[in-house]
């Protein structure tokens, strides 16, 4: 599929001058800093010197000094106290953290994670059930419960407090709970708006150690698991969560905790982790656990205090890993399957499949390979405890959440953000539904948002690439969402020696403008364009730059995302 390439509007000049001249750097990385709202000497060095000093005081958010109350209460009076958490990195990683901290400081405390196939996402009256039968009276939520209204006031009537730590988008009103810490809370003043599920319980404990004169490292030592969640949860990396994440993959790659140094090994790399490593690497494997089997896993991996029992849950972990890949393959040629062999939704400015024996641990990650292929708002849609479950996911600028609120009519329920969410219908309603969602996004999506871009940040020439340049380049990291690994084009680069491929499908070469030398390149998936690419041939790409190291000697490297000749 051709994409479009897309440059991003200009910065102000002036603005971008000005910097450029205080910092005594190009122009081009000047306007990527004012595209952050960088714009003085104190606000680029607050962000390219990270400092623990950059995280908020916790007692911003709205209820924290209630919640650290009422955990005071229960640990000083020995009641028990349940860490309760969602089945996915976000809601694994804090449930890990919160009870690994509190475990230092009480004994009647264990954690709880819902079963994804019969109690399904968030506080469950089951769970509830299980806290009440074994005489806790104290839940600390994480990553779920801000629209649990009805759940909290189950749990009211059994004695049992809640404190909620979520960072969803709340409802009309908010659950009767002791403390309901969430920064999309409209009566929340706390700065920062952005912070993952972990994040939240991270705040928490920062908060309990604070109050309570527990060292920082006590509470920071738990950076790594933050940093994954921020990943896998695909949470901006701005403001705190920048903050966060560099110190998380800070001690990723020198002190990991037992359970994701077993991660690491199973994955096959020991070091030089980035945001994205941990998206490809390590987040699949955790969330294979719930996926396939009982998160539950996932937490005593990364809870784990020696070698021993973190080796026996890595493993266990990845097998279900390999499992979920054989999964989502087979469903995924099985969707393509239906979708190629239908003219009717080849045509469809939506995606929606089902079948009632997919397995429904995977059908979001099947959406996802979808919306890639054919790039337009996609449902994989699967039988699960009698009605049909589905996992959507959306193109870039285009409001899926809105769109299913317009086919509420036909849904049980349904929850998410922009780009992806999930739902729930009666099987009856399904050939309805796949018809209403069609009309819905025909008529609100717009045909440039279904040609997938490629946003460029600048246009540059190759001899601006200089060690300099890729020095000060490396420092915008960590890299992801809204702090993407910027795009460059050059225009009118030509081979230099002779092109191949990498395997089957990658094009390997090396390019170079007139007087400058010759940069080694990879074009993932571009085999296509050898024979093309010929001597004295110009042509334009677009590409991030990053390091290559081979056998520890560091070069630097363009990978292309696109090629485009004049023609």
């Amino acid at each position: 599929m051709n994409k479009r390439w897309a440059i991003k509007e200009m910065p102000d000049a002036n603005t971008v001058n000005n910097l450029a001249g205080i910092l005594n750097i190009d122009t081009v990385l000047s306007t990527l800093l004012v595209r952050q709202g960088i714009s003085t000497y104190e606000e680029a060095r607050y962000f390219f010197r990270p400092d623990h000093r950059h995280l908020h005081d916790p007692f911003l958010m709205q209820d924290m000094e209630k919640a650290i109350l009422r955990i005071e209460q229960a640990i000083n009076s020995g009641e028990k106290i349940l860490i309760y958490g969602d089945y996915d990195v976000d809601g694994t990683t804090a449930v890990a953290l919160v009870y690994s901290f509190f475990k230092n400081h009480c004994t009647n405390i264990e954690y709880y994670i819902p079963d994804r196939y019969t109690e399904g996402y968030g506080i469950s009256t089951q769970g509830i059930d299980y806290a009440a039968q074994h005489g806790f009276g104290l839940i600390i939520a994480l990553d779920c419960g801000i629209k649990s209204v009805d759940k909290i006031a189950y749990a009211n009537t059994k004695n049992i407090d809640f404190i909620i730590c979520d960072h969803h988008t709340p409802g009309d009103s908010i659950p009767n709970a002791i403390a309901v810490l969430d920064p999309k809370r409209a009566d929340c003043d706390y700065p920062y708006k952005e912070l993952s599920g972990c994040g939240i319980g991270f705040k928490l404990v920062q908060a309990y150690a604070e109050k309570n004169e527990i060292p920082f490292e006590e509470v920071s030592c738990y950076f790594d698991l933050v940093a994954v969640s921020i990943a896998c949860d695909i949470v901006p990396i701005t403001g705190e969560n920048r903050t966060l994440a560099y110190f998380g993959l800070q001690k990723i790659n020198t002190n990991p905790c037992i359970g994701i140094k077993k991660l690491m090994d199973v994955a096959g790399r020991s070091g030089n982790f980035t945001i994205s490593d941990i998206v490809f690497l390590l987040g699949p494997r955790i969330n294979a656990a719930g996926r396939i089997d009982d998160a539950k896993h996932a937490v005593e991996l990364l809870i784990a205090q020696t070698e021993d029992d973190a080796t026996i849950k890595g493993e266990l972990i990845n097998l279900k890993n390999t499992e979920r890949k054989g999964h989502d393959l087979q469903i995924t040629d099985e969707a393509l399957s239906i979708i190629d062999g239908d003219s009717v939704l080849m045509n469809r400015k939506s995606t929606v499949v089902y079948n009632e024996n997919w397995h429904k641990g995977v059908i979001g990650i099947v959406a996802s390979r979808l919306t890639e292929k054919y790039y337009r708002p996609t449902i994989v849609l699967t039988r699960s405890n009698g009605h049909v479950a589905g996992s959507a996911r959306s193109v870039l600028g285009y409001d899926l959440y809105e769109a299913l609120c317009g086919c509420s009519d036909l849904l049980i329920q349904f929850g998410g953000h922009k780009y992806a969410a999930g739902l729930t219908m009666h099987p009856e309603n399904v050939p309805a539904f796949i018809d209403k969602f069609e009309e819905v996004v025909s008529a609100s999506i717009t045909d440039e948002q279904l040609i997938q871009q490629i946003p460029i940040d600048a246009e540059i020439s190759l001899n601006q690439i200089e060690p300099k340049f890729f020095r000060i380049l490396n420092q915008f990291a960590p890299f992801g969402p809204e702090n993407m690994l910027p795009v460059f084009i050059t225009k009118n680069v030509y081979v230099s020696g002779n092109a191949g491929l990498a395997g089957s499908k990658h094009l390997k070469m090396a390019v170079m403008q007139p007087g400058t030398p010759a940069f080694d390149c990879i074009a993932f998936n571009h085999g296509d364009y050898l024979e093309q690419i010929k001597k004295d041939v110009p042509f334009d790409i677009c590409y991030t730059i990053e390091e290559n190291i081979w056998k520890e000697r560091r070069t630097i490297q363009l990978n292309i995302k696109g090629i485009r000749f004049s023609d």
